[in-house]
Order: structure tokens, then sequence, then C-alpha cells
């Protein structure tokens, strides 16, 4: 079977935890799965010799083959076992395609970064509410697994301070609270950041008190994509975790429901909601919204184009800048095309420090709610845009052409630049290549 290698607290472990509990409860994960805890021993003795990556999820396929990284994980799940999709059909369904694609984005590059901000916020010393003791146990539960608990407690705390400098993260950020500084987040943006993750929050509890999922009764893409800050980050952890059930319930609802792990209230997709006939009898009927299906017709719900509108009012700008400045990047002399580049979000990546940091070449100012910053050029998310513009492309190759799109995208100030995303990226190609990244030559 396919084994998931996993951490419960980590953000895209739990995207993918749920999307192969989905395919596996509806029979279309072959083989099915394991979660299998990815303890220090295992990452030293096992990840890193097979996938060149520490980093989780990963999963080993039943042939042996090696998947790291969470979009690419579903690519090769999709694609080897097509049943139950997750992702719409870009050539009979351009609009919800396009949308699924948008909103993973939004959720894996730019909501991670107030998520992230809320569990090392209140990790800090002195914070009151403080969740620090719950952190220091998940994270000791991999550190040291298997260990009693006030050993995998202690296991945690000490790598805090280790790793993170978390006693001086204000004075001297090393690790997650530099990799805060890196993502642009400091005294002056700190608030806009929790105010568009208000923002977006407030925007799904709208929209699901109408819908079970984001394109209607059955979960994609989108729904798996927003699931990895909203579970580990922001239900699982004790503050913000506390504020979401309070503030945001239908929210935690969905948490449940798109977790995959058989909460009955949640109506999770393929469950069923029973009456009584006239003669006592058990009925069964569909339990999710909208039939159990996504929208007819390659509908958009109209509760989700306020999200959507997030994406081409915050993200949107920070892509296209980030493309303009890669592309200068890899045409000057401190790059040769087909060379390394950063890797994945977080902090910078090392070795490349002196440019994704301070002035760096692969840096840029951006804008978030009104407050100006700077932060760090992140090659990965163009190669997450050249999944959209693949896509989009498709999608423009079907049947109905490209009015669907058209329609869809003319909703949105910015929305039709989107046509244009193949001349931006033409000249900052991006190759993956297992864990890393590589300019194309």
């Amino acid at each position: 079977m396919y084994r998931l290698f996993s951490w419960e607290h980590s953000y895209f472990s739990g995207k993918i935890r749920a999307y192969m509990r989905y395919k596996d409860r509806h029979g279309a994960l072959g083989p099915g799965f394991e979660d299998v805890l990815a303890s220090a021993d295992l990452i030293q003795g096992l990840l890193l010799p097979r996938s060149g990556s520490g980093a989780v999820p990963q999963i080993e396929t039943p042939d042996g083959t090696w998947v790291q990284d969470s979009s690419e994980i579903i690519d090769y799940c999709e694609s080897a076992h097509p049943e139950t999709p997750v992702v719409p059909d870009p050539a009979t369904r351009p609009r919800q395609c396009l949308a699924g694609y948008l909103i993973e984005l939004l959720a894996d590059e730019w909501i991670v970064v107030p998520a992230f901000w809320e569990r090392w916020y209140f990790s800090e010393n002195g914070r009151s509410p403080s969740h620090r003791g719950f952190n220091e146990q998940q994270w000791g539960a991999v550190l040291a697994a298997g260990a009693p608990g006030d050993v995998r407690r202690s296991a945690g705390a000490a790598f805090f301070e280790a790793a993170f400098g978390i006693s001086e993260s204000r004075t001297s950020p090393r690790g997650v609270y530099a990799g805060l500084v890196h993502l642009g987040v400091d005294a002056n943006t700190e608030p806009a950041w929790q105010a568009s993750q208000h923002r977006i929050l407030g925007l799904l509890e709208t929209h699901f008190g109408q819908h079970d999922y984001v394109l209607g009764g059955r979960p994609s893409l989108a729904d798996f994509g927003l699931l990895a800050p909203l579970y580990a980050h922001l239900y699982r952890d004790a503050v913000p975790g506390f504020a979401l059930r309070t503030h945001f319930p239908l929210v935690c609802e969905w948490v449940e429901r798109t977790n995959g792990e058989g909460a009955l209230n949640a109506r999770m997709y393929g469950q069923k909601l029973y009456s009584l006939d006239s003669d006592g009898q058990l009925v069964a009927r569909v339990a999710t919204s909208d039939g159990g299906e996504w929208l007819s017709d390659d509908a958009i719900p109209e509760t989700l184009l306020p999200l959507l509108d997030v994406f081409f009012e915050e993200m949107w700008p920070v892509l296209e800048s980030s493309a303009r400045v890669l592309t200068d990047f890899i045409a000057s002399d401190a790059h040769t095309p087909g060379d390394e580049l950063p890797g994945k979000t977080f902090t910078a990546t090392p070795g490349f420090e002196a440019l994704q940091t301070g002035e760096g070449a692969l840096t840029h100012e951006f804008e978030i709610g009104g407050v100006r910053g700077r932060r760090m050029v992140i090659p990965y998310q163009i190669w997450m845009l050249q999944r959209v513009a693949a896509v989009l492309a498709r999608g423009m190759d079907g049947p109905a052409g490209r009015a669907p799109l058209e329609e869809l995208l003319g909703r949105f100030a910015r929305g039709k630049e989107l046509f244009e995303l193949e001349a931006l990226l033409a000249g900052c190609g991006v190759r993956k290549q297992r864990a890393l990244l590589y300019s194309k030559s």
C-alpha cells in the first residue's frame, strides 16, 4: 500500500492526509495507505536517503517511488487513481478547475503566513494566552517518539531554544522567527496579516453557511488546500483553535468534514442522513449540500467569489512582482540558467540568505492591507503559477473556448491579467527535481 510519512502538526501533512483518507474511503486509492509518523530516525535513515529531503509530507508508492511535496503527491495520485477525482476537468469545468488551483495557491503560499504567525506568536515568551506547552508537546511527539510525556515535552522545549532561539525571538530571530521576517512579517505588518486572515475566515464562514465544500457538495483540490492552514495551525493549536471555535463554528465544522475523521455532525461526502417514512422505516438521503456534487454547469458559488477576490487583491500583485524580480535575477550575471534556485516557503533557503534577506536581489516590496513591507521572492510560487498557466491553457482549449474563463476572470479588477500569465513567466521558468528547484536552461 501507499505509505504517508507525516506529522499531525505539519501544515501540508494535514492537506495530504485528508486527501488520501478521502480517496481511500471511496475506494479510489488502489491498495490504500498507512499514515506513518515521520520520527527523527526515519527522517535521517529513510526519507533523506530515498527522496533527498527530510520535509513532510512524503509518500512511498506501492512500486517504491518517493514523492515529496503536497501538490505533486496529489498530481501523482490523481493520475494513478482517476476515480472520484478532486480536480474538475479543465475541458468541461474550466472555471471550477481554475478556481481550485487559485485557492490551493492562496492557501499554500499566502494564508501560510498568518497561520505560521499564529503558531509562533503565541509560543513566544510572556504571551498571554499562550499555547507554548501544547506546541512543545506536539513537536516532542516527533523528536522523542515513544518516550514518556514529560520527556517528549522537554525535547520540544529544548529544540525550540536550540533551533529557534525562542527566548530571544524578538531581538535575535532565528529559525521560524527569522522565517516570519523573511515572509514580510514585522511589527508594522503583523496587524495587516492578521486582518487578512480574519477577513478570509469571515468569508469562509459565510460560504460554508450555504455549501458544505468549496465548490458545492463534494470536496475538491481547493478544500484540501485550505485545510493545510486551517487544520494544523488554526484548528489544532490551542489559542487560534479557541478563537476559531468561538467565532467561526461553520469553518470548524468544515475542518472536521474535510479532515475525514468521521465526525457525524459534519456531514461528510458520501454520508447519509436518515428520516422515517409513514411506516416508520428509515429513508436515506444525501447528507451534504448541493445533492452531494459540485455545482452543475461549471458554476462558481456566489459566496466563493469574495475569496477569489482576496487572491487578486492581495496575492496576485505579489506574485506578479516576484515573477519580474526572478526574471531579472535569472538574466543577471549572478545566475547561470539551469542552476539551482531557492527552495520552498517558511525561511530563506540555506546558501541563498544574502539574496533573500534585507535588500537582496531576491527580495521585493509588497503591500498588505495598505501597509508596505519587504519579503523574499519564493521561486516555488512561480512553479505553482506554471500549474495555473497549464490548466488555464487546457481550459481555453476546451469545447467552450475562452468564454467561460473570460466571464469568471472579468469579475475581478485584475482577473484578466491571468491571460498574460505565460508571457509573465517566460523569463523565469522553474524546473522542479525532487525537492530542489532550478531555473529552466
